[in-house]
């Protein structure tokens, strides 16, 4: 969430802003009126305080002299009688102006390009050599159902369209990807491995801002109010909630491994074909609490940690710096990387790299002391190192041979229990 004073002396930067992520900036004029009404409340309110107080006095001193207070006390109930009024109005502007603030996007970083969707995002940058098939390649579904390893008319029959069964060689092969970059992340990057819960309340939901505005793309469980994870960013992030970090502790470095849910309500018919686009999905995520002064630093070094899975597993790929009207409610700058699929014969995103500066800090109440004594609020930085079926998609269709069989790349060999290649099974 954005500071309210930065709002209050910036209302035309932050219209703009919200503008540019093709949102409604009409929410900064709401706020700015109840934020306007509050402070007028407030200042009224210590005025009758501070008479109130004095009437208090001049009883105290007729009753010392032995006089009858009695009109006084008359005056100072009445004073007392209209604070309390003046607090319930104040007491009803403070959810409305908090609900406002939480619909309020994070502004975009000054290097972001202005754009209104993906169309105006920017390749930056291109990895790896575009493999040469002597054959046409194979789509993943048609790949999967062939060597008998993906089951998506059972796994529909299971729980419904979008829901993925692996079986066999194609589950190890899922398995081995997860542990591999864990361990990469853990054993390489720095990050401290974790194993948070996959159920997370609607505060941690808001304080990494899927809530309020995202609740329709959520899955959520009655009557006790939870929400599947979305990514394992919001119980990550959340640790720290409502906590001071000592400085130097900062930067903190978190990876770990959870299913991910998502209704992806807004994306009816698209990529409807195997398992581009799915309701749950395996994810590695990479999460940084650092000082503010190091996060775009930091947010290079953490898709550089995403790149390196791909690159180990010889996969080609591009890296995207996303448009404002591209980029997430919460982020500042977003990267995505792209990989490319050769028998879907595009580029499939397996990570989003992203900066919330103090965006989600704020949220969440995660602050630290400065050198100087100083709280201030960090900077939470997030990608995905990286997500999956997306992943298996790529080296499904990359490392394909004519017979339909995978060969597994080297890197994931000592995972799959001596499997070296995944045959089609007679």
């Amino acid at each position: 969430m954005l500071d309210i004073n930065f709002i209050r002396n910036n209302p035309e930067k932050v219209k703009q802003a919200i503008a540019h992520k093709q949102e409604n900036a009409a929410s900064v004029d709401q706020l700015l009126e109840l934020d306007t009404q509050r402070r007028s409340l407030i200042h009224t309110c210590e005025q009758l305080k501070s008479r109130r107080n004095e009437k208090s006095k001049e009883v105290s001193e007729l009753k010392k002299r032995g006089h009858d207070a009695s009109g006084i006390i008359g005056e100072t109930k009445k004073i007392g009688d209209e604070i309390k009024s003046f607090e319930e109005k104040l007491n009803g502007l403070e959810p409305q102006i908090q609900n406002l603030l939480l619909r309020i996007p994070n502004i975009p970083a000054a290097d972001v390009p202005i754009g209104k969707d993906a169309n105006d995002n920017v390749v930056v940058k291109t990895w790896g050599q575009r493999k040469i098939f002597d054959f046409t390649p194979l789509p993943h579904w048609e790949l999967g159902h062939m060597l008998n390893i993906l089951d998506l008319e059972r796994s529909s029959k299971i729980t419904g369209s979008g829901f993925i069964l692996l079986k066999g060689p194609g589950a190890k092969l899922e398995r081995a990807l997860f542990c591999f970059m864990l361990d990469l992340h853990t054993r390489e990057h720095g990050y401290t491995e974790l194993f948070p819960p996959f159920l997370v309340n609607r505060t941690s939901m808001t304080g990494t801002g899927q809530l309020p505005k995202l609740e329709e793309d959520m899955y959520r469980t009655s009557p006790d109010d939870l929400f599947l994870v979305p990514t394992a960013e919001v119980p990550v992030t959340n640790i720290h909630r409502d906590e001071i970090l000592p400085y130097k502790d900062l930067p903190v470095y978190y990876t770990a491994y959870t299913p991910c849910f998502r209704r992806e309500a807004g994306s009816y018919g698209k990529d409807t074909r195997g398992i581009i686009r799915v309701h749950q999905f395996n994810k590695v995520e990479l999460v940084k609490l650092v000082r503010p002064e190091t996060s775009y630093d930091e947010l290079e070094s953490l898709l550089g940690n995403a790149e390196k899975v791909l690159q180990l597993l010889g996969l080609e790929y591009r890296v995207v710096k996303l448009s404002t009207g591209d980029m997430s409610f919460a982020a500042a700058k977003c990267y995505d990387i792209e990989v490319w699929a050769p028998g879907a014969d595009k580029f499939l995103e397996v990570s989003s790299c992203s900066n919330f500066e103090d965006f989600q800090a704020r949220r969440m109440n995660i602050r630290f002391r400065d050198e100087d004594g100083k709280l201030r609020f960090v900077h939470t930085l997030n990608g995905s190192g990286l997500a999956l079926p997306r992943t298996v998609i790529a080296i499904l269709e990359t490392y394909q041979n004519k017979d339909g069989s995978i060969t597994i790349p080297d890197v994931l060999q000592p995972y799959m229990g001596g499997i070296k290649i995944i045959a089609r099974q007679e």
